[in-house]
């Protein structure tokens, strides 16, 4: 038998490597891995690098230094399924860094992205392309690349994947894509409802909490209100506001029902079905603050429209606010006072709200809080407009002290409001004097100084409301609140230059308050508005009128025109044509200044001295110290008999200050010579019976008593201008009595005549001339003709001869007229 031989193991081919275990600590290496073509490599340098980016924000940084994104993002196509399926899982963990996203960005990795959500893919391949998708749906320009690449229709799809985590993100990105509102309008189109309302029954709250947010933006659209209608979703969400241990939830669904009651179709449908009464049933019993409030929230925003307003009042939703209003909660009471407001356009709200809630709104002032104070005096300005019945029950509430009071308040919201409610309430008259009896003047001056324009124009018109009582005004001139009225008039807001414009006419109705207005330029302000065609109007032309009607010294300066109802009283003055631009003095001011050559300045005052002293006292503002003194007495009980004494002293002695400051008002002296002109003129005019007789016999009188009848060519002779010089040398003043003058020309004749008309009841005008004229013009009847009886003529005009043949009446529009005026 031969020998067996052994036969040797064939060696394996040259060209073959054998295996190799590669073990790396750095990153660095295994990025290099990521170029490799063996897809054994490629799968487990993935891995290694998902495990590395898992650890921190850190890792990921260093990642993105080392260019491992540029590799992987070539891995995301990859043949091999499980080399794609691990680069995305790194691209899903690394996106949440805000440089990788925006390397993500530049590469534009969204495309590939969403390719992967095709729906043969691993259902990991989903989860962490959803997930990278979510993080960079947050840049506004990635939402517009996921929708252009029809993003949204995969990702929707997607919310019905039995993976939880696919379903979070694809919800996720969804939220974040459906804020802009052009893919907004394009998802009702995909039918998203169904799948989210599927998902509002998840065993998991962050995908419940989540469905409900995307409910909650696109349920701001009609079309997908109308389809949650039609699927059932309203039952839905009521559901969850039924179930206690949903309770986490109940804030957001009450968000998205919000939504819903703004439109009147879904409304409808909600009420049909019972679901409006059971909504407001169970926000009655709710004791949560954020539901409670967020459910005024919500009714607010729906009450903006009638009908709604209208089905809402059908079910008594006004019960429910008023038990809001009793809540401890601050928010709660801002929410619902606010819904309030929005409530008081439908009348029978009104009606419903103000019975009870008033005296609520009423307490609510008197908060700490500003913002419930705000909201409070806004729902009353809103229920006390056009309602003469609400409007008696913030009076009979004691709600005019703290309205009035805040007027002080930090917010400029609830300033302006607190101004409207008072003015609403000053309509009747007795709720006007009650508010003026609260110092409704002296509180608006604060408002009027406001930057805030609605303040302003608010504070102006309600200036104009209350300033029709003289009492008022002077309060107002007294607190010093005709300043800032006046900068009102510079507003550019249109509307607050016009309420301003309206109060100016309403303080204008007395002298002493349109004599300041005067002086603090509201006259050349209103000036100047009117020869702007754009800022001028109605009232700004009467408020230019009313002021000067009641500052005639200035309105005779300016306009060199007295109409025969602008009345001349004591206290008047004539100091001639004013220059364009210059500031007319004051007749204190203008008594204070030294003698001069230049024209002498006529007043008119024919009053006795202690009857101005007293006028003077009543303007003037009463004395602080005067007020305060017995108060200061009564406060010095218990103290020593030296104390007491030294107190009584000073007060003494400052006492004895304001008298003799009272007593250094200046007070233009008395006319007594223009006294008897006016006494003899209405006992010797006045009894003529017709009104010809007394012009004519009037012209004659004040002729006389102004150095008589004066022939044509010998007017240069009259020296009249001497005679002035040496009254005013007389009186060391430039300012003279009209009853002084002995030789007056035309002018001084002119106002003579004009001021005794007016004490006697004559109506005529008085109008400036050039060189030194002046004239009167009056209106008279003539005579009926001959055969001719029961005729009613119109009228004549006539201007009045002072000079050469007084009493002559001069046709007006005459040669003779013309050569009168020009002589």
């Amino acid at each position: 038998m031969g020998k067996k031989v052994k036969k040797e193991a064939e060696p394996p081919p040259k060209d073959v490597f054998d295996p190799l275990l590669i073990e790396s600590k750095t990153p660095e290496t295994v990025v290099l891995m990521l170029s490799s073509p063996e897809t054994e490599v490629l799968t487990k340098a993935c891995d290694a690098l998902y495990k590395f980016a898992s650890k921190g924000d850190e890792n990921k940084v260093t990642l993105l230094g080392l260019g491992a994104l540029e590799h992987l993002y070539k891995l995301i196509s990859h043949e091999d399924p499980i080399v794609r399926r691990n680069a995305i899982m790194v691209f899903g963990i690394m996106a949440s860094n805000h440089n990788v996203k925006k390397l993500l960005r530049e590469l534009d990795v969204t495309n590939p992205l969403i390719s992967q959500l095709a729906p043969e893919e691993d259902v990991v391949i989903h989860e962490f392309a959803t997930l990278c998708l979510a993080h960079m749906a947050v840049e506004c320009t990635t939402k517009v690349k996921i929708f252009e690449q029809g993003g949204l229709e995969p990702l929707i799809r997607l919310l019905g994947s039995p993976d939880p985590d696919v379903q979070k993100n694809s919800l996720e990105c969804i939220y974040l894509l459906v804020q802009d509102f052009q893919n907004r309008a394009a998802i009702s189109e995909l039918n998203v409802i169904p799948p989210l309302l599927e998902l509002l029954e998840s065993e998991y709250p962050v995908i419940q909490l989540l469905a409900l947010q995307t409910l909650e933006v696109i349920s701001k659209d009609r079309e997908t209100r109308i389809i949650l209608g039609e699927k059932n979703g309203l039952d839905c969400l009521l559901k969850i506001l039924e179930t206690n241990e949903l309770s986490d939830l109940h804030i957001k669904t009450l968000a998205v029902l919000g939504n819903c009651l703004e439109d009147v179709h879904t409304l409808q449908l909600i009420q049909q079905t019972g679901g409006l009464k059971k909504l407001l049933s169970l926000l009655g019993v709710s004791t949560v603050p954020d539901i409670q409030k967020n459910a005024a929230k919500a009714i607010t925003k729906a009450a903006c429209d009638s009908e709604i307003r209208k089905i809402l009042n059908e079910e008594e939703v006004e019960k429910c606010l008023l038990n809001l209003l009793k809540t401890g909660n601050d928010e709660v009471k801002v929410a619902a006072s606010q819904a309030i407001s929005a409530m008081c356009k439908n009348v029978e709200s009104k009606c419903a709200l103000g019975l009870q809630g008033i005296p609520q709104l009423v307490q609510l002032l008197s908060s700490d809080n500003e913002e419930v104070k705000e909201a409070a005096v806004t729902a009353l300005a809103s229920l006390t407009e056009a309602s003469h019945s609400n409007a008696s029950a913030v009076a009979e509430a004691e709600g005019i002290e703290p309205l009035v009071n805040t007027l002080s308040a930090q917010r400029d919201g609830a300033i302006a409001n607190a101004v409207t409610a008072l003015t609403n309430l000053a309509l009747q008259e007795s709720s006007r004097v009650s508010i003026q009896s609260h110092g409704i003047m002296s509180a608006l001056v604060e408002p009027l100084h406001s930057t805030n324009s609605q303040v302003q124009s608010k504070a102006a018109f309600a200036v104009a409301v209350f300033g029709c009582d003289a009492v008022a005004r002077t309060e107002l001139r007294n607190a010093g609140g005709l300043g800032p009225l006046v900068e009102l008039l510079h507003s550019k807001n249109e509307e607050v230059r016009r309420n301003a414009c309206w109060a100016v006419t309403v303080c204008a109705s007395d002298e002493p308050t349109a004599v300041e207005l005067c002086r603090l330029g509201a006259l050349d302000i209103l000036e100047e508005i009117n020869l702007s065609i754009k800022r001028k109007n109605k009232f700004s032309e009467a408020a230019l009128e009313k002021l000067l009607d009641n500052n005639l010294s200035q309105k005779y300066s300016r306009l060199g025109y007295l109409s025969s109802s602008n009345i001349i009283t004591d206290g008047f003055y004539d100091c001639g044509q004013i220059k364009p631009g210059a500031k007319f003095l004051s007749l204190e001011e203008l008594s204070m200044q030294e003698l001069t050559d230049r024209r002498a300045i006529i007043f008119i005052n024919a009053k006795p001295q202690e009857d101005l002293a007293v006028e003077k006292a009543q303007d003037s503002p009463p004395p602080i110290s005067k007020i305060g003194s017995k108060e200061k007495a009564r406060k010095g009980k218990g103290k020593t008999e030296e104390e007491k004494a030294k107190e009584v002293t000073d007060i003494t002695s400052k006492d004895q200050e304001e008298i003799n400051l009272e007593n250094s008002l200046w007070l233009p002296p008395s006319d007594i010579i223009l006294m008897d002109y006016i006494n003899d003129a209405s006992k010797t005019i006045l009894p003529l019976t017709t009104t010809r007789e007394q012009v004519v016999a009037l012209a004659q009188f004040v002729a006389d008593r102004m150095g008589g009848s004066i022939e044509r060519d010998k007017l240069h002779d009259f020296s009249w201008e001497l005679h002035i010089s040496e009254i005013e040398f007389e009186l060391k003043c430039n300012v003279v009595p009209i009853g002084k003058i002995k030789k007056g020309t035309f002018y001084h004749r002119a106002l003579l005549f004009k001021v005794i008309a007016d004490r006697i009841g004559i109506g005529c005008s008085l109008v400036r001339g050039k060189y030194n004229r002046a004239w009167n013009e009056v209106k008279l009847v003539d005579d009926f003709p001959k055969g001719i009886a029961g005729l009613l003529l119109p009228p004549q005009e006539y201007i009045v001869d002072l000079m050469f043949e007084p009493g002559f009446l001069i046709k007006q529009g005459s040669a003779k007229a013309d050569q009168y005026k020009r002589i």
